[in-house]
């Protein structure tokens, strides 16, 4: 039918641009990591709720369903997190040389309790150090 306005150019409804002017390469929509409206609206109400009961409310959901405090928790937490543990490749000769003297310097007093223990008579395992 040639009176639909979308098919006709003409805009309906809320937010609905003309159907020609939908879907075009180079028009992603929602921009990635931008919140939905529903989200926006859930956590104007999680803030609300919050100004209005304070910590009270929350800790009458931790102690009743605190299956629903983790999904609260979880779905406000960043999806991806750069996690680096191994920060070893940053370090100087120098650093990398002070953490070991430290390392050493906090493990010594229980090797040496090891090895009087051994001397003493006391059995343990073998370890290499």
């Amino acid at each position: 039918m040639t009176d639909d306005p979308r098919k006709n150019g003409k805009e309906t409804g809320k937010g609905k641009p003309p159907v020609e002017h939908q879907f075009k390469p180079g028009n992603p929509g929602r921009p990635k990591g931008a919140r939905s409206k529903l989200g926006e609206a859930f956590i104007e109400d999680l803030l609300a709720a919050w100004e209005s009961q304070g910590p009270a409310a929350i800790q009458t959901v931790i102690e009743k369903r605190p299956q629903d405090f983790l999904k609260v928790v979880a779905s406000l937490m960043p999806k991806d997190l750069n996690v680096n543990i191994n920060q070893m490749d940053d370090l100087t000769d120098e650093q990398l040389l002070e953490r070991i003297r430290t390392l050493d310097a906090a493990i010594r007093p229980f090797l040496d309790a090891e090895g009087a223990g051994r001397a003493a008579g006391r059995d343990g395992p073998e370890t290499a150090h």
